[in-house]
């Protein structure tokens, strides 16, 4: 009896020293080393190429706004326009997701040594069939590499806001969202920029006249909300 009660004991104190979370949370870790060395980034190629070539013959200003994600990124054609004022930097690569953006920081981001940068992905992630917490710790991946180069640079994550032609993936959209927005709120130079309704109309359901045909990516009247978003986050 006596060798039960201490062997029950031992396991109480086991859950206590690694809960739930913590457990999931390292499988996430350990998932998103995995993920990041199973993936093609030579699809992206010619487009980083071509950032780099451009870099070479117009090279921005070091210490500016760097964005970086997907293709809300990509197709920000008008971000100078919308943030006058700012050393705005655009390196966004389409269809990509946060893990990518990790690959090549080497050479989208530290050349430029932004003091700010603004991630928007996960939506490709969440897509492609990957968990919000798997996700999350992608981006917390990114972190780490980025801070580990740039430590005095901070990095805030563009919420994720549904779209009509991903409306299934909602749920999974706000819960990324929340999960991101907790991270952050335990890590230094990190914030979270909230632009999960900005697409939402009185009845909570996407506004189509804010995306394009594809009902996927923003047109001009997204972009507008989605910089009204960011503005009050951008240090001069």
């Amino acid at each position: 009896m006596k060798r039960t009660m201490v062997a029950a004991a031992l396991a109480i104190g086991l859950v206590v020293a690694f809960p739930r979370g913590d457990v999931q949370g390292q499988d996430a870790k350990a998932e998103t080393k995995g993920y990041a060395a199973t993936r093609d980034y030579s699809r992206w190629e010619k487009e980083i190429a071509a950032y780099e070539a451009s870099d070479r013959s117009n090279p921005p200003p070091k210490g500016g706004v760097l964005f970086i994600g997907s293709s809300t990124v990509r197709l920000w054609k008008t971000l100078a326009d919308d943030f006058p004022g700012f050393k705005v930097i655009n390196r966004g690569f389409g269809g990509s997701e946060i893990v990518d953006s990790t690959h090549f920081a080497d050479r989208l981001i530290f050349p430029h040594e932004p003091r700010q940068i603004f991630l928007r992905a996960g939506g490709n992630d969440l897509h492609a069939g990957r968990l919000p917490r798997a996700v999350a710790a992608d981006f917390a991946e990114f972190v780490r590499v980025v801070h580990a180069r740039l430590p005095k640079t901070e990095i805030l994550f563009i919420g994720l806001c549904p779209a009509p032609a991903r409306w299934g993936e909602a749920d999974k959209n706000r819960e990324l969202n929340r999960l991101v927005r907790q991270m952050a709120l335990d890590m230094p130079r990190v914030g979270y920029v909230d632009a999960d309704t900005i697409s939402l109309d009185s009845d909570g359901r996407a506004r189509p006249e804010l995306f394009v045909k594809d009902r996927l990516h923003f047109a001009r009247e997204g972009y507008m909300l989605l910089a009204e978003r960011v503005r009050p986050f951008l240090v001069p």
